[in-house]
């Protein structure tokens, strides 16, 4: 192994090690006392419910670990957006399991909660896949109301697509462990089937307080709406649990009553481990963004044998693509090349770029992968197409539209994993977030901006730099260092794939050891799918 190699594995392994103190931080809710006091009432914390759950000898993946991560600090903060998310399996069957953690706020909603929860229904929709609810939550976090409740993509959002999914035959099993007021009520009741703990679970529309004040009744929360009324009196939940486990029992017992599923039919055959040995990536990916590598070597870590069919190998060479399996699974993937490239005219082309030949490479190999019914796997270092009046003269607009467009009309499913950067339109064209990858990972080096944070911080400065003479300002050379060092600060602040995370444009941040995991579950998931319509393009100027 050469110096460079080292080097780059140094950096990545510390970055990894941070990446493990977050994510320890993160498991902690809210605080080491918060959760000795919700274990003293008798209840297991979000994360025991799901490890109890979700069959131990099986993998599991954590969907939005670090959603609200730095965000709402002025109320104290909501770790993992206070909600657990796993996609697991219960008794062999794969199922995603969403838990309110009440060791945050109660487990009330803030605004990132609330999009969390809508991002596990919609994983569910997309891919047909059972659904469990851990309930154990306050509510809506008053002080933030007006950001959570009445538009199209808060709280309410939830109730409509419980009613939807049902109507699509999506399994909803929901168990009431704490509270369950207000408008969340309704949450566990358009399950499918709800069960409720004795003594802790309760469930009503205004708490005992509230309906004192409103129509002046006496009456304790255990009779409004505990266990026993639920299940005795009122018929709104179907099972009564003496207590956690003896619920989680009861959900593995229904879970394990549920028919066989119809499927996509995506090909898998035997896994086989790569070849080439997948810790090298620490030592082949540059510890900085801007320096170049070959992707292929990346790919062969990742892929069944480390066997990479290549689709035109000889042409569009700054993306790569071609056909290889995952675990077994079948995959069609695309990768951003990050080394300097020679084309067949003798040209150099930069490496994570996205010039006109690469795009109208990979908008047919897309339009391939959809014909073969292969799900797709995004590999992002990319910054961006090519510009300048060479790449405008000859269509790089056009080029890259019949890219974005092959991307947005995919019927099969996308898989994204930002490896680096992740910038402009070259994110879109990528299979960014917003072009619905059923999983969207980062690994710890990534970057998600509209350009890199020396570019951006360039740009600014001069903006800031303009306006602070307008004003009279003299501006010496020590001064735009410090304004530089400022802007470029915050830009990078908001570059970081935890900032990414937070917001969940990304569903995680994820050891690239973990990458292959990620892929296979998130495939075997889809296979719950059966494709609905056909590949289609629409109106394209070829």
């Amino acid at each position: 192994m050469d110096i460079d190699f080292n080097k780059n594995e140094d950096h990545n392994k510390l970055l990894l090690s941070d990446l493990k103190k977050r994510l320890a931080q993160v498991k902690l809710g809210g605080g080491k006392a918060r959760l000795e006091k919700h274990r003293a009432k008798g209840k297991m914390t979000a994360r025991e419910r799901l490890d109890y759950l979700l069959d131990p000898d099986k993998k599991n993946i954590e969907i939005g670990a670090f959603a609200g991560d730095g965000m709402y600090e002025e109320h104290g903060g909501c770790p993992s957006g206070g909600t657990v998310i796993k996609i697991g399996y219960v008794g062999g069957k794969q199922c995603i399991a969403v838990a309110n953690d009440a060791t945050v706020k109660a487990g009330a909603w803030f605004p990132i909660t609330g999009k969390k929860n809508l991002r596990a229904q919609e994983i569910a929709i997309e891919n047909r896949l059972p659904i469990i609810y851990l309930v154990d939550s306050a509510g809506v976090y008053l002080p933030m109301q007006d950001e959570i409740f009445p538009d199209k993509e808060h709280f309410g959002r939830i109730f409509r697509n419980n009613a939807i999914m049902s109507s699509m035959g999506i399994i909803q099993i929901a168990a009431v462990m704490g509270s369950c007021v207000a408008g969340g009520a309704y949450l566990p009741i358009m399950s499918d089937e709800a069960l409720i703990v004795d003594k802790t679970g309760s469930i009503f529309l205004a708490g005992s307080y509230l309906v004192k004040a409103a129509i002046g009744e006496n009456i304790d929360n255990e009779t409004l709406g505990g266990a026993s009324t639920h299940c005795e009196i009122s018929g709104v939940t179907d099972y009564k649990a003496k207590d956690d486990k003896d619920a989680l029992d009861t959900i593995k017992n229904i879970v394990d009553k549920i028919g066989d599923f119809d499927k996509a039919g995506y090909s898998r055959t035997k896994a086989k481990k790569p070849k080439e040995n997948p810790e090298d990536l620490y030592g082949l990916l540059p510890d900085s963004r801007s320096e170049q590598y070959d992707m292929l070597e990346i790919i062969k870590r990742l892929v069944d044998g480390s066997e990479f069919e290549q689709y035109k190998k000889g042409h569009g060479k700054t993306i790569l693509t071609g056909y290889a399996r995952i675990d077994g699974w079948a995959v069609g993937i695309v990768a951003n090349q990050r080394k300097v490239v020679k084309t067949a005219k003798g040209e150099m082309q930069f490496g994570g770029v996205i010039y006109s030949d690469s795009a109208d490479k990979a908008t047919r190999f897309i339009a391939n992968c959809n014909q073969k019914k292969i799900p797709l796997v995004f590999l992002q270092d990319v910054t961006g197409f090519m510009v300048g009046s060479k790449s405008e003269h000859g269509g790089i607009i056009k080029d890259g539209a019949k890219m974005v467009n092959a991307v947005s009309n995919s019927v099969v499913p996308k898989f994204t994993v930002v490896i680096g950067n992740s910038y402009g339109a070259g994110n879109y064209a990528m299979c960014g977030k917003a072009y619905d990858p059923r999983l969207i990972v980062a690994w710890p080096s990534a970057e998600l901006a509209v350009m890199s944070g020396n570019s951006a911080a360039k740009v600014l400065l001069q903006i800031e730099t303009a306006s602070l003479k307008k004003k009279g300002e003299k501006i010496t050379p020590e001064k735009e260092r410090e304004l530089f060092d400022k802007i470029k600060s915050r830009y990078d602040d908001q570059i970081s794939p935890y900032y990414a995370a937070a917001r969940i444009w990304t569903d995680a941040v994820i050891d690239p050891m973990d990458t292959r995991t990620w892929i296979s579950m998130g495939i075997e998931a889809a296979n719950h799918a059966p494709i609905e319509k056909q590949f289609n393009m629409g109106v394209l100027q070829v």
